[in-house]
């Protein structure tokens, strides 16, 4: 249960001003459907998360325990670093192709967003620590969907009154505190 809670947790932190959270707001203003834009969003994340879940849970087969907490730490340290880099959403992120109606261009979109961002790579690290990979992927999915599906229903209202430079700094926070726990914590 401590790996959902804290993959929900983390991940619903980090996106707070990510390109993906971003990109919601894009969606929801271009094509105001709701329903179709919020399940896109649900169906690419958890194609993402389950690869990168699975990406993470075989590094642990691959590196060694002592091997292992040193990158997963210098990782997470990494990661809070990173998440006070702010992000910005590309004009050509958004251009994709209306045939493929909301549903089709939302789960596309979100799928190719996702890739490498913050949010999939603290998701291979997740599923890295806590060799718990449905909790991870399940707990990176909620966290996207709680911080994504508000900003599709309520829009530019969210973004205006979240102070998002004070959530970086909270994501960092804890990311520097896993990185420690990793590398100073009890063994994996």
């Amino acid at each position: 249960m401590e790996a959902f809670l804290v993959s929900t947790a983390l991940v619903a932190l980090a996106e707070m001003g990510d390109k993906t959270q971003l990109l919601s707001l894009v969606l929801a203003a271009r094509f105001r459907k709701p329903w179709p834009i919020v399940l896109g969003i649900l169906v690419a994340t958890l194609a993402n998360h389950a690869l990168a879940g699975a990406v993470g849970a075989w590094v642990t087969t691959v590196l060694g325990p002592e091997v292992l907490r040193w990158v997963l730490g210098v990782s997470f340290i990494a990661m809070a670093v990173w998440m006070l880099i702010p992000d910005k959403l590309d004009d050509d992120d958004t251009r994709t192709a209306p045939r493929l109606g909301v549903f089709g261009t939302t789960v596309l979109a979100f799928f190719l967003a996702e890739m490498g961002d913050k949010t999939q790579i603290a998701t291979v690290m997740l599923a890295a620590q806590y060799n718990a990979y449905l909790w991870v992927v399940a707990g990176t999915t909620l966290g996207m969907m709680l911080a994504n599906a508000p900003v599709v229903w309520l829009g530019e209202r969210i973004t205006r009154r979240v102070p998002i430079r004070a959530v970086h700094m909270v994501s960092a926070l804890i990311f520097v505190v896993l990185g420690l726990w990793a590398i100073f914590g009890p063994a994996l």
